[in-house]
C-alpha cells in the first residue's frame, strides 16, 4: 500500500453528506419518480468531500428515463457541516443506455477509484427507506435552517 492510498483511506470526509443528498432527492424529485440511483465513491480530503449521485427517473413513458445528477461539496468545520448540492437535468434516454454511460463515468474517474453503486429504487418508498437505514440516525438529521 502506498502512502497516498493510506492517507486517502484514512480521510474521514463528511459522513453526513450522502444521507443529506438522498433526503434532498426525496424532497425535490419524489421517490415515486426515482427508478434507480448510481452512487459514486466520494473524493475525500480530510474533512472535505466531493461526490456525485446519478438518478434515473420515470418520465411517464416506459421507453424513456430522465437523468439527473447531484454533485456536491461538503465540509466539516468548527461551525458545523455544510453540504452544497447542485442538481442538474442531464436529459432523457432509453433506460438501457444508462449502465454503459455510468461505466464510462467510472472509467474517466478511475484514478480516484471505485465503481458506482447501483441502487434499484423502482419508485418504492420501502426500497428508499431500506437505503436510508444504512446510515446512522445522527447523519440523517436535517441541518437546521
Amino acid at each position: 500500500m502506498t502512502r497516498q492510498t493510506t492517507r486517502k483511506d484514512s480521510d474521514p470526509g463528511v459522513p453526513e453528506a450522502l444521507p443529506r443528498i438522498l433526503i434532498r432527492l426525496r424532497e425535490e424529485v419524489g421517490v415515486e419518480y426515482i427508478d434507480r440511483l448510481w452512487v459514486f465513491p466520494p473524493f475525500r480530503r480530510g474533512r472535505r468531500e466531493q461526490g456525485l449521485v446519478a438518478v434515473s427517473t420515470f418520465q411517464g413513458d416506459e421507453d424513456r428515463r430522465g437523468m439527473l445528477t447531484v454533485s456536491y461539496r461538503a465540509e466539516h468545520t468548527g461551525k458545523g457541516v455544510t453540504v452544497e448540492p447542485t442538481l442538474t437535468d442531464q436529459g432523457e434516454a432509453p433506460p438501457d443506455r444508462f449502465p454503459p454511460v455510468m461505466r464510462g463515468v467510472v472509467q474517466r474517474a478511475a484514478e480516484e477509484g471505485g465503481e458506482a453503486r447501483e441502487v434499484d429504487i423502482s419508485a418504492s418508498a420501502q426500497k428508499f427507506e431500506e437505503l436510508m437505514e444504512e446510515f446512522d440516525d445522527v447523519f440523517i438529521e436535517a441541518p437546521e435552517s
